[in-house]
């Protein structure tokens, strides 16, 4: 090979490195065939860079700063832009919007963790904090690259999925009997329906909180202690080996606070 030709490779290289190593790439398979190299998870922001508020903050508040610079010891950055007014090719747009129905990105900003292979382990989103607690943040999601953690993540992802589905259906059931304010035929019919349909573990816990919350807002509003009553329920029947439940019980927390702070007034 000319020796022009290797310079020419050589640069090419290293500004695909430098690339991945200082900023954004815009297309996942050259971030893994990057990740693959440098053997680093990867890092893919599902983003609306000129019209998501959140997208923006999570950019200026932790992505431009320079302390989070670190992050690419151990990760692979993809940007993966879904703009209203930028201009896209139709290639890319048409890639971007097969990979955002390929990992269910249902809002903006998204941020999904994949190990090399391109298969993910964790999502998360906007945090507050900075670029400081986004990375520990980031460290402690890393933990779960591992084939335990991967299939932990899909799962919850099936779960989601099985909400989503279950959850358009049952409100098509106690839709009517919300009107009526039929607070016990409502109640009644989210439990046949969850046990005819078989749901159970973090898919039950998220259609049974989703269901009986919509049902209390709407027979019994601003009513903190059904509300209470109905967590407490709910926390009572799912074993504590649903990850989830952790979520809940710190909602309780919340809703008791409120309730206590507003008796004192």
């Amino acid at each position: 090979m000319p020796r022009r030709l290797l310079a020419l490779v050589a640069l090419c290289l290293s500004a695909v490195s430098l690339s991945a190593a200082d900023g954004w790439l815009t297309d996942l398979d050259e971030g893994i065939k990057v990740a693959k190299a440098e053997k680093k998870a990867i890092l893919v922001d599902f983003t609306g860079s000129d019209w998501c508020g959140w997208c923006i903050r999570l950019k200026k508040e932790v992505f431009d700063q320079k302390e989070f610079a670190a992050v690419t010891k151990d990760f692979v950055l993809v940007e993966l832009d879904y703009p209203q007014k930028k201009k896209q090719s139709p290639e890319e747009k048409a890639k971007n919007q097969a990979l955002a129905k390929k990992f269910s990105i249902e809002g903006f900003p998204t941020i999904m963790l994949l190990d090399s292979n391109g298969e993910p382990f964790a999502q998360t989103g906007y945090q507050a904090g900075g670029p400081v607690k986004y990375l520990a943040h980031l460290a402690d999601l890393r933990k779960d690259n591992t084939p335990e953690g991967r299939q932990a993540f899909a799962q919850t992802k099936k779960d989601e999925a099985a909400v989503a589905a279950y959850g358009e259906e049952l409100s098509g059931i106690v839709g009517p009997l919300m009107e009526k304010k039929d607070l016990a035929g409502a109640e009644a019919a989210v439990t046949k329906f969850i046990q005819a349909k078989g749901v159970k573990g973090a898919a039950k816990l998220n259609l049974t909180v989703n269901a009986r919350i919509g049902i209390i807002q709407a027979c019994k509003p601003g009513d903190p202690a059904a509300l209470l009553k109905v967590l407490d329920e709910v926390i009572a029947d799912t074993p504590e080996s649903v990850k989830e439940l952790a979520d809940i019980k710190q909602f309780r927390a919340q809703v008791a606070a409120a309730q206590a702070a507003k008796a004192k007034k």
